[in-house]
Formats: structure tokens, sequence, C-alpha cells
């Protein structure tokens, strides 16, 4: 089977489209870089939800819940406010509880670097640069940025995002990956035999506005089900899950990350994500729509307002000229 990258037209918008191995990946540069669709062509699996009557107003109304999709800012702040150690910024409320919710970089444009195949596999490279020409600018005026790298190869996507502050000022710095996997995770699956492994510390526990409180909530059955991959992840309400994340096991090795397995099927999505991510929040969107997202977070919810350490919080600052890279990887197997 022959490695290929080349630009598709993707609802009426340019994407690019990598194949390599048993994997076929679609990213979509003006929807923040996305990849709206990674398949298993061999194993039958949709590692993301891929929704082929979905129209492209509707993925970039929501571009949150398709896909693979990367957050800057990760969730919530509280009433908009950013506290940097530089300055204090009031970012516009968009969440019904009052908050700032998800920032803006998924919902950009971006540019195509690069993009190419060889006898290894397929890649391509995105960029996004912020400035004052930006319509966020005027909340946040700390210019960046943002470059992506995306390897598709017989082992899986190889994932990379690198951040660089271009500004003379402290560039707050907190990334998640709205990961969204669909749930069946196959044509003739059921709901009722997904299984979710999250290898999970300490549980915050959330006010009505959805931030911390600052207090962990004790371990329920619920939350022991992460521990032991017996956790339903669809078909009942998972409602912000927040947790440390933790070292795991997989095969008797370490493992960061989570794993999705189809119980009937042994069909699996393993999910690995570099230890910058030190959060793990887990959402299904009620439950009943066929989907679900295991968040990794570089910070807790509200991280630049919590009256606790950075190194508990995940709280970061990328100072002028500094760069930072993030990996993660995502593959299938049986």
């Amino acid at each position: 089977m022959s490695n290929s990258a080349k630009l598709i037209d993707f609802k009426g918008e340019q994407a690019v489209e990598l194949r390599a191995g048993r994997y076929v990946a679609i990213v979509a540069p003006f929807l923040g870089s996305n990849v709206v669709r990674m398949y298993d062509e061999e194993l039958g699996i949709e590692v993301f939800r891929y929704d082929e009557d979905a129209t492209l107003a509707q993925m970039q109304q929501s571009p949150e819940i398709y896909g693979f999709p990367t957050l800057y800012l990760p969730n919530r702040l509280a009433k908009g406010v950013l506290k940097c150690s530089d300055a204090t910024y009031n970012l516009p409320v968009n969440d019904p509880l009052g908050n700032h919710i998800h920032g803006f970089l998924h919902k950009r444009k971006h540019e195509v670097v690069s993009y190419e195949a060889d006898a290894m596999g397929a890649s391509l490279v995105t960029s996004f640069t912020y400035d004052e020409n930006d319509e966020f600018f005027k909340y946040l005026p700390v210019t960046f940025k943002a470059e992506f790298s995306f390897v598709l190869n017989e082992s899986g996507l190889h994932y990379g995002f690198t951040m660089t502050n271009t500004s003379t000022r402290q560039l707050p710095y907190g990334v998640c990956n709205h990961t969204t996997i669909s749930g069946p995770m196959t044509k003739d699956g059921e709901g009722l035999d997904m299984r979710l492994y999250v290898p999970v510390g300490e549980k915050w526990q959330l006010g009505r506005d959805c931030i911390p409180t600052g207090e962990f909530l004790p371990e329920t059955n619920h939350d022991r089900q992460y521990l032991t991959g017996s956790q339903i992840p669809v078909l009942h309400d998972i409602d912000n899950d927040v947790f440390f994340a933790e070292e795991g096991s997989m095969d008797g090795n370490p493992f960061y990350g989570v794993i999705v397995e189809d119980a009937k099927s042994r069909k699996k999505i393993i999910y690995e994500v570099c230890r910058d991510f030190k959060f793990w929040v887990i959402w299904n969107d009620h439950g009943d729509k066929g989907y679900f997202c295991p968040e990794p977070m570089t910070w807790i919810i509200d991280a630049p307002n919590q009256p606790i350490p950075a190194d508990e919080s995940g709280y970061r600052e990328l100072a002028p000229g500094e760069s930072h890279t993030l990996t993660e990887t995502i593959y299938t197997r049986k």
C-alpha cells in the first residue's frame, strides 16, 4: 500500500489527506488544523468523531465536537479573567456559566507549510501567526506563532504542537486537545460495548460555574471504572470529570494516556500523550450523541486564577522568544 499526501476538497474547503499503511487522516487547516478524520481501513475503526452529513457551517460553529482540535486557551477562565505575572487580561465571556471558554486557535484558518510522502509515511506541517491583525488581539495583545506537525505511518498518527512567544510580554501557556472519539467506533459496533481506561489520580471538585473549588472529591465506583477500564463512556451523562493524570500500564509497560476498547470485537484506540499534560477532563455532551471527549490538559481549569502553586495547577508562561513542544500519538490495534 503506497503512502500519499495531497490536497483535497473537504466540504468546499481545502484540506490535506494523508495515507500510510492502513490509515487515512484528513487535516483541515481552515479549521484550526483539526484532524477531522482518522480511519483504520483494515479494522474499520473511525478514531475521531466523523460525521459525513455534518455541514461545513455546523463544524465551524462547534469545532470542539468534531475530530481532533487543539485548544488555546483550554477549557474555562472564570469571568473571562486571565491573570499573568506581568498583566491581567479580560477575555470575552462566551460561556452560559459566565466564563470564557476554549479560546480561539481552533477556529482560525491556518497556513499549509508543507506536505509530503515517502516510503516511511506521510506528513504535514501547518502554522498560525497570532498578531495585531487578529480580532482577539484586543483582549490578549501577546503575539505568538503556533506550529503543527502530523506524521502518519504504519504505527499511527504522531502529532506535535509548538508554541513560540514572539512578543515582549509573558505568554500564558495552557493547551488542550478536545479529542472527540466516536462511540461506537465501528460501523457495526454498539455504544454499550465501549470501554474507557484512564489512569487517573485525585478528582477535582467543580462549582456550579464549572470552576475548581480547590477541594478534591472522594473516589467513587464511577471513578474506579476509569482505572479498571470498565467505564462505558457513552449512554450516560459524564459532565466534566476532572482528574490529575497518572501513569498507568499497558501490556506490562508504563503507559501515559487513555485506551478505548470495543469489548465485543476487542478492537482498541490507543491514545498516548506526553507528560506535559497533567490533567484529564472527561466529557460526553450528556452521553446521547454518539461521542465522548477524553481531553488532556496542561493546566487545570482556570489555572491562571487559582490560588494554588503552579506545580499543582500546571500554570506556565513562555518568556519572550521561548518555545515549547507537546507530542501525542494515536493508533489502533486488535
